[in-house]
């Protein structure tokens, strides 16, 4: 639990500023032969929707208890439900890592999808939160005592937050726990800067340039405490992304809700790598509510600019923003689900 430390310049330090050029030290990211990525929690599950090239739909069979039905079983599908976790296969040769990208919000839920869909977590190599909120955060649990397990994360994850609306009484939200997470068998390691896992295949950001000037982060009743008391927390600093190169195709980049900008996070991911092409966006964009619907059109205009191959927003993306984005990117955007498969290969 973060209770020192001035998240006033916090917030200074990584305001908008120019970010122009190279890198002064990039980032050299190996590129891989295959990324798959596997939703396993989001907002959304319809099974109804088609796959098409590149992307698989779940088709779960799995059957739960359910004694109103003959036979005593019904056919559930899976859950839906307000978080994101997705599971990270990548591929170089023969050669293949998992890696696991959030936990979604509910301590079942993730387990729960991941059995349904035949997904064995204990083939798991590690565990990557984008940022330290309840909603990526809560399905740890279901991981526990599988043995040491690394977990990458950015060292203000334990700052506490409330949500403090005028005219009603502030909530707290759920703050993470190093000495809980530790005695469950997590290794948690905290890296503020950008890291390399897999053999340098796999990038985590660490913090994210704020470079645009229409990404400004959370409204006022986001706060965090620092120490000696609540204070506006727009940034989410420990906000980071998930970065692969596919070899010939180029960066794919997955956020949980993209705190830092979903333009910001991608400019980042160029400009560290020094890769000049988007292969692929997906994860939550943040763009939904009053406070961020204002920014929908310039992040759309930005991403239409990028031209990504694929665009699958989910989670806190907004159904205004999946909207425009559709519209905009209409051979790129795939709608969302719990379940589905991206491939994305050389």
């Amino acid at each position: 639990m973060c209770t020192t430390g001035d998240v006033g310049a916090e917030a200074t330090a990584a305001a908008p500023r120019a970010a122009d050029g190279p890198a002064v030290d990039p980032i050299a990211l190996e590129p891989v032969d295959e990324v798959v990525i596997t939703t396993l929690v989001d907002n959304v599950y319809d099974g109804l929707l088609a796959g098409q090239d590149g992307v698989r739909r779940a088709s779960s069979a799995a059957t739960v208890v359910a004694p109103q039905f003959e036979g005593g079983r019904t056919t559930p599908g899976l859950r839906a439900e307000h978080g994101f976790s997705a599971l990270v296969t990548v591929r170089r040769g023969e050669r293949s890592t998992t890696l696991l990208f959030d936990t979604g919000v509910s301590p079942d839920g993730m387990t729960a999808n991941a059995d349904r869909l035949g997904i064995d977590l204990g083939g798991v190599q590690g565990v990557v939160l984008s940022h330290g909120h309840w909603d990526h955060a809560g399905g740890l649990g279901g991981l526990a005592g599988r043995g040491p397990l690394p977990m990458t994360v950015h060292p203000l994850v334990w700052t506490r937050r409330r949500i403090a609306v005028p005219g009603a009484d502030p909530m707290e939200l759920p703050t993470l726990s190093r000495h809980a997470l530790e005695a469950e068998g997590f290794a948690v390691v905290e890296r503020r800067e950008p890291s390399l896992l897999v053999d340098g295949c796999v990038l985590i950001t660490g913090e994210i340039d704020r470079t645009t000037d229409f990404e400004r982060g959370m409204p006022p009743p986001h706060q965090a405490w620092d120490g000696t008391s609540w204070r506006h927390d727009p940034l989410v600093l420990d906000d980071q992304a998930l970065v692969v190169h596919v070899r010939g195709r180029g960066l794919v980049v997955l956020t949980g809700c993209g705190h830092g900008g979903a333009v910001n996070t991608v400019r980042h991911a160029l400009r560290l790598t020094g890769v000049d092409r988007l292969a692929a966006l997906l994860g939550g964009l943040h763009l939904s509510g009053t406070a961020f619907e204002p920014i929908v059109g310039p992040t759309v205009a930005a991403l239409t600019e990028l031209a990504p191959d694929l665009l699958a927003p989910g989670h806190c993306t907004g159904w205004r923003a999946h909207h425009a984005l559709a519209a905009a990117l209409p051979d790129a955007w795939v709608a969302s689900s719990s379940g589905t498969s991206y491939t994305l290969a050389a």
